[in-house]
């Protein structure tokens, strides 16, 4: 059977914009083998899935998917570390005035709404993975890891931001783990079917035109047609962060000195 190669986004392309043919293999055989390790984990479960088997679907031998990945949940999860470079591929092009928590929110969004490298949860059965991943430790424990790399290179961007060391001061760390804390909450409620609420949307608008809409609202895209509503989530997400930031520190009190 032929794997659907189709299910990942293109990583993040190199700055000259050229690859050499040796790149363009390791890419394409990285791809496939990300895509079948996911499509036999979905079809089998993952307790029925080897590394033997993830290999023989992608035509490759076991040797070749060593040389990629460490076993088969870092394969199926290899959507999730391109969506991570991808997200601070966007967060370093941000204008360097913009506070670092707008600044991550942002980048967030234009991930989102990206029409030449779309976000993988676009994808048909991504949200079938990220439900997944919630109810087998394996692959919760390779989508941590993967997530924990991503947020480590984000605080070193936003210390590079701010120019301070990210050992001594917290600021980096605090934002990153707020923001990215944000969207993990947002995709794990958008993997259990949790849909954003619309009440403020106009009921005559033009669903092209509504403000969370993007690459993948469209039938002809051919991607999940519910993925449109992350955009969504994610934005109440935020505006949550914010309003309960907010009201804290409406309520903050200072201490007194020996009491």
């Amino acid at each position: 059977m032929k794997v659907n190669e189709d299910t990942f986004p293109d990583p993040v392309p190199a700055q000259d914009g050229v690859e050499d043919r040796r790149q363009r293999k390791a890419r394409q055989t990285r791809n496939a083998l990300a895509a079948a390790a996911l499509d036999l984990i979905l079809e089998r479960g993952l307790a029925d899935v080897t590394v033997g088997a993830v290999a023989d679907r992608a035509d490759v031998t076991r040797r070749t998917f060593s040389r990629h990945f460490v076993g088969k949940e870092d394969a199926a999860l290899d959507f999730v570390r391109g969506d991570g470079d991808r997200i601070n591929a966007l967060l370093r092009a941000r204008p360097a005035d913009e506070p670092p928590l707008l600044a991550y929110r942002r980048a967030v969004a234009d991930w989102l709404a990206d029409r030449e490298n779309p976000a993988s949860h676009i994808r048909p059965r991504m949200r079938a993975l990220l439900a997944l991943v919630d109810t087998e430790p394996a692959l919760f424990a390779a989508y941590e890891r993967i997530r924990v790399d991503a947020q480590e290179e984000s605080i070193r961007i936003i210390a590079d931001r701010l120019a301070v060391d990210d050992v001594r001061d917290l600021r980096p760390a605090v934002v990153v783990d707020a923001a990215a804390g944000v969207l993990t909450a947002a995709l794990r409620a958008w993997a259990r079917g949790i849909q954003a609420d619309h009440s403020d949307a106009d009921p005559d608008a033009d669903p092209g035109e509504r403000r969370d809409a993007h690459p993948g609202d469209r039938p002809e895209d051919h991607h999940d047609p519910d993925a449109v509503d992350l955009a969504a989530l994610v934005e109440q997400a935020y505006d949550a962060l914010m309003g309960e930031a907010a009201l804290a520190a409406s309520h903050r009190t200072t201490p007194v000195s020996g009491k």
